[in-house]
């Protein structure tokens, strides 16, 4: 028996208690570290398919080759003493994750979003979950060598870090991401792993200088984000809001040149609208669609739904046309940041509400319902599917419009378009298309606007005629009201809540706007 096991042996329950500790602590951590690694890489990849793949990915290679690694060495080297010191590496590979991430980021992404989700999430998290996938097997291993039955110690500590990971995944997805910065979290969680192993050799192994240990955080590099930059071009990019939220990092950038300004509102690195701050007006083609198109097929109407805000351009817009709109949005910050940033106003009301929920709930009728729904590159399956589709058609009037923003393309290939486009007409008897950009682009946004009267073709001199913002007027005046007619031969299934497909459909297309989305927006402000 060595020295440290001869020392612990007179503090048995004492030391038991402990592991039990260290027990719940990691497993909550290795968690914590899990989740928040969306926060990380989220702002580059999006919170995509991708990025959570290669997440899971990374925990569940790291977390076995621990438990190998923990195995053996508790085997050869069975004192604490290792245990702790492990412990103590994993608090230091976690404090490092701020200060790694902007190089990591720049190293991974020209191998695209697939690979670089995989290998930056390997290289940012995969050191600190190996080290705590070690401290299980080690933990079994000494704990046995205290009690005598095995098998009910094994059971209790595999209990006790399930336990504990239940507990982070709630404390992190409920808690700690809505109420502190990433990097804070990340500093509290490699802090709490040091301080664990301080706390060890300190009630245990008597030595008080290894509280000495307790400064390594103070002087490890940070990661502390650039607030304003220059770029090449002369152009000024200011990050003036920047939060994360239950739905993801909410951004805030704006341009100037010269006394030209734009504001994006990004959302896990995806823009969700822009918007020129002097006028008003929206900087993106496709909210001229949704605001025109469905008032020109119905000028009319009364009142309007939006569902997903954005920048509240839209809405915004309906209620200078004396338009009462009720808007819509699962995120309470997205409301916040319309209004202080963007100038959103409206008298309908605000809901913040999931939108199928709203819509099985609410009893209003609206001559007009915007859906422009985004979950970074995705529009989410639940409202794109014939049931949701339904419950939107049951809150139209008779004269009602429904339109769509829908990010795909209207090649052949593409069947996200293609099927919910069939799906839409199993609801209306009437389905235009009106692509942003020619129809032959990979990616287009394509608008789409569905009702149950005969079709109405649109003036389009008269669509020419109206106003938009100069940077795409050329475009959008050149584009806007050309109809497009979908090949009989397309792809495509109708979309039900039992089978929707979409989050898995056209992932080619999803990297390619992922790639292009990051194309527009500089890197230390994604950062």
């Amino acid at each position: 028996m060595s020295v440290g096991e001869t020392e612990l042996s007179s503090h048995s329950l004492l030391f038991i208690i402990f592991l039990v500790v260290t027990s719940l602590i990691c497993g909550a951590l290795v968690m914590t570290v899990e989740i928040l690694g969306s926060r990380v890489i989220g702002p580059f990849f999006g919170a995509s398919l991708f990025v959570w793949t290669s997440l899971i990915t990374v925990t569940l290679v790291g977390l076995a080759l621990g438990y190998a690694a923990g195995g053996i060495l508790s085997d050869r080297r069975a004192s604490p003493d290792y245990l702790y010191c492990i412990i103590f590496l994993a608090g230091i590979a976690v404090l490092l994750v701020p200060a790694l991430k902007k190089p990591v980021m720049e190293l991974t992404l020209p191998i695209g979003v697939r690979l670089g989700a995989l290998s930056s999430s390997a290289l940012l998290f995969g050191p600190a979950l190996l080290l705590l996938g070690c401290v299980s097997p080690y933990i079994i291993k000494i704990a046995a060598r205290e009690v005598r039955n095995i098998g009910r110690t094994v059971g209790l500590f595999y209990a006790l870090s399930t336990v504990g990971s239940f507990v982070g995944t709630i404390c992190t997805g409920f808690i700690l991401i809505a109420w502190f910065p990433v990097n804070r979290i990340f500093a509290f969680i490699g802090m709490s792993l040091i301080v664990l192993a301080v706390l060890y050799f300190l009630l245990f192994r008597k030595k008080p200088f290894f509280l000495l240990l307790l400064a390594v955080p103070f002087i490890l590099p940070g990661g502390e984000a650039i607030r304003t930059k220059v770029l090449d071009n002369g152009t000024a990019v200011t990050r003036l809001y920047d939060a994360d939220t239950f739905y993801g990092n909410t951004k805030v950038l704006e341009y100037s040149y010269g006394d030209r300004r734009m504001r994006d509102l990004l959302v896990d690195s995806a823009v969700q609208g822009g918007m020129d701050p002097s006028s008003g007006m929206s900087m993106y083609s496709y909210t001229y669609y949704l605001q025109y198109i469905p008032y020109s097929i119905n000028p009319r109407g009364k009142n309007c739904l939006v569902i997903g805000l954005g920048v509240g351009a839209v809405p915004t817009w309906y209620e200078s046309m004396g338009i009462v709109t009720d808007v819509v949005d699962i995120s309470p910050e997205v409301f916040a940041v319309a209004e202080t940033y963007f100038g959103f106003r409206n008298h309908g009301g605000k809901f913040v509400e999931d939108a199928r929920y709203f819509l099985s709930k609410s009893h209003n009728k609206y001559d007009y319902v915007i859906l422009d729904v985004f979950n970074g590159e995705n529009t989410p399956s639940h409202v794109l599917s014939l049931e949701a589709l339904q419950l939107i058609s049951r809150r139209m009037n008779s004269n009602g419009i429904l339109a769509v923003n829908l990010i795909n393309s209207l090649r052949k290939e593409a069947r996200i378009a293609g099927s919910f486009i069939k799906t839409l007409r199993q609801v209306f008897s009437t389905v235009d298309i009106y692509p942003c950009d020619v129809p032959d682009s990979e990616l287009n946004n394509v608008e789409l606007f569905a009702y149950n009267f005969p079709h109405v073709q649109l003036d389009r001199d008269r669509l020419k005629s109206l106003p938009y913002h100069p940077m795409v007027a050329a475009k959008t005046r050149d584009q806007i009201g050309r109809e497009f007619t979908l090949p009989s031969d397309a792809q495509g299934i109708i979309l039900t809540d039992d089978y929707n497909p979409v989050d898995s459909w056209d992932l080619r297309l999803k990297e390619a706007l992922r790639t292009l989305e990051l194309s527009y927006t500089d890197k230390d402000m994604l950062l």
